[in-house]
């Protein structure tokens, strides 16, 4: 299959020009101006942006929390991020206590087969260095191409790991060329609070951001931060929310430290009084960190706008209101934390950050996709629009309006996080290695079709000539 992109705008993260790109198979073949090329496919993007296709790094599809799982599995995940543009993800395995590092990756692996409809790798979320996986096992993960640790900081009597397996990964990591990823939350002091404030008798799910104060985020940031420095490993601070995580990372990224960090498209939009709506709607808008105050939106602003963050992700992690989140009625720590987002990260992002002045479009095409590659050891496979790189390509339509609803999105979720915005822009074909994914609102791909990508090492390259 061969498809011929004629006369788009070309924007990359450096690039802004008016050009054709020729797809020949699953990549890249030319890219220049007025091609004069046959083509299995013609596809006309006068007044249209031609990006790479989104690489969003903090997903969870098909997983298991709270008593509940996740309502979007491979599939349906993987409809709502090709509708949204985006064409690889990195999800999570979680090991669970007992479990070895290998048999978790199986059972992830399982998830996707045969379900899969865009790209995706894998980290691996520790949880058990006792009984279940060795540090031996996890230093051999990166000869899968599972390349990234992730730890978790919070959820006591869960996920939450100790000081010591922290720093025993870390150590692991700066030896085998990974990257640790920090949920940072002060799990032990969270545990305290949440017991105090049900024992009052407050149950409702405003609670779950009055027992998780920024203050417990930024001293696990900053904690992470210097364990990191001292095992001599690279770190990833996942979800920021707000100025007492941003700072930290602001400090060590002005030193020079190996530390990069992400936030998420809620936290530009919704803030802490959505928990307070009324009838349980509040629940909607459970997930971690919580929604912060409205002051911190500008401060997460400023910091992707100036590379003290340096991705955008969407942390998709959805449940059913009716049924999943109303597990939780009467006591908010019942509430499965998390929220759907895979299918509208690029249309807030470019409605409200590129159309409203915030950021520039190569900025945009940066935070989505050129900077999740190269952290997470895509890139140039994916993340850009060149010569020998994965044909992942996104037309988008800069004036095409879009209302966002639950009535029209791809996602299993009974909610959208952003009911009744009507934004301008919108992708109108999207591409997977040279495969029609999404044709004016059409999906064209069956499951199957997504592969799993083996990740270089990080700080490396993933050659586009390396074995698939």
């Amino acid at each position: 299959m061969s498809v011929l992109i004629k006369g788009g705008r070309i924007i990359t993260a450096a690039d802004d020009y008016t050009g054709d790109v020729y797809v020949e198979g699953d990549r890249i073949a030319m890219v220049g101006e007025s091609l004069d090329l046959d083509a299995d496919r013609v596809v006309d993007a006068s007044g249209k942006y031609v990006l790479p296709g989104c690489v969003d790094p903090h997903t969870h599809l098909d997983m298991p929390f709270g008593g509940t799982v996740t309502i979007d599995d491979f599939t349906s995940g993987h409809t709502a991020a090709a509708f949204g543009g985006t064409t690889c993800h990195v999800d999570f395995v979680i090991q669970t206590p007992g479990q070895s590092f290998a048999e978790a990756l199986d059972t992830w692996h399982a998830k996707r087969e045969g379900k899969a409809i865009i790209d995706n790798g894998f980290h691996m979320a520790v949880t058990d260095l006792r009984e279940g996986g060795s540090l031996e096992e996890l230093a051999r993960l990166p000869e899968q191409g599972v390349t990234s640790y992730k730890l978790f900081m919070a959820y006591k009597g869960a996920l939450m790991v100790d000081d010591e397996t922290l720093f025993r990964t870390m150590e692991v990591a700066a030896e085998t060329g990974a990257l640790v990823m920090v949920h940072a939350e002060n799990g032990d002091a969270i545990d305290v609070l949440i017991k105090q404030a049900l024992a009052a008798g407050n149950t409702a799910p405003h609670y779950h951001a009055l027992t998780r104060p920024p203050e417990l985020e930024g001293e696990a940031t900053n904690r992470a931060i210097q364990l990191a420095r001292i095992a001599g490993a690279p770190l990833y601070v996942v979800h920021v929310s707000c100025k007492e995580a941003v700072d930290p990372i602001a400090h060590a990224r002005e030193k020079g430290w190996d530390v990069w960090g992400e936030t998420c498209t809620q936290y530009f939009f919704v803030d802490y009084t959505f928990l307070e709506r009324p009838d349980f709607e509040g629940a909607k808008y459970v997930y971690t960190p919580p929604p912060r105050s409205r002051e911190n939106q500008e401060v997460l602003w400023h910091a992707v706008r100036s590379d003290i963050l340096s991705a955008i992700s969407t942390d998709h992690c959805a449940f059913l209101w009716d049924g999943q989140k109303t597990m939780g009625k009467d006591d908010f720590s019942k509430i499965p934390n998390g929220a759907p987002g895979l299918e509208n990260r690029l249309h807030m992002i470019h409605e409200f950050g590129v159309r409203a002045g915030r950021i520039n479009l190569n900025r945009m095409v940066e935070l989505l996709s050129t900077n999740p590659a190269k952290l997470f050891g895509l890139y140039p496979r994916k993340g850009t629009v060149a010569p020998g790189s994965d044909a992942d390509i996104v037309v988008f339509d800069p004036e095409k309006r879009h209302l966002i609803s639950a009535a029209s999105q791809h996602s299993k979720s009974d909610y959208n996080l952003f009911e009744g915005i009507e934004v301008t822009g919108s992708p109108e074909v999207v591409l997977l290695r040279g495969n029609v994914l999404v044709d004016n609102g059409e999906l064209i791909a069956e499951p199957g079709i997504g592969q799993f990508v083996e990740r270089a090492a990080f700080g490396q390259e993933l050659l586009p000539t390396a074995a698939r």
